[in-house]
């Protein structure tokens, strides 16, 4: 078993109940440990759309990172997203973050999210369950990276 963090946000429509069947739908994947307050936040590099709102959950989960991300894709378009350009608006984005200390640098999946560390509607959300949580890249905590954006 592992123990997952992923990133939700949604700036479309209902958005804390996009959020909720997420967070609902990702519960089917494993132990749902935590999940963070949410958290709405300006938009990054997504000038059409509205406010977000953040939240992070831990996982604990037997599926394999592919499967994982797999799972977050099949939710995201059993909500209604559709991809057709980068950073659309969007009813539900999820971002896996961090499993464990995997580090994976693929195609399809990077371990850890390769922008996590710069962004504080991510480092937000998830310091509030995981503020202890270590990059395994970066040999940081999610408080510390946290912290060093405020700076």
């Amino acid at each position: 078993m592992a123990r997952a963090y992923l990133g939700l946000g949604s700036n479309l429509g209902d958005r804390a109940g996009h959020l909720a069947f997420g967070i609902r739908k990702l519960a089917r994947h494993g132990l749902l440990l935590a999940r963070s307050p949410l958290l709405e936040t300006e938009p990054v590099d997504c000038p059409r759309g509205g406010m977000f709102l953040n939240a992070c959950v831990c996982l604990e989960s037997a599926s394999a990172p592919r499967e994982l991300l797999a799972a977050a894709l099949r939710i995201e378009r059993a909500r209604g997203r559709r991809r057709r350009r980068r950073n659309e608006p969007r009813v539900l984005d999820i971002d896996l973050l961090l499993i464990d200390d995997l580090v994976l640098s693929g195609p399809d999946l990077r371990l850890p999210h390769p922008r996590m560390h710069v962004r504080a509607f991510v480092l937000e959300p998830l310091a509030a369950i995981a503020p202890l949580a270590v990059h395994p890249v970066l040999h940081r905590s999610v408080q510390d990276l946290r912290r060093r954006l405020r700076v």
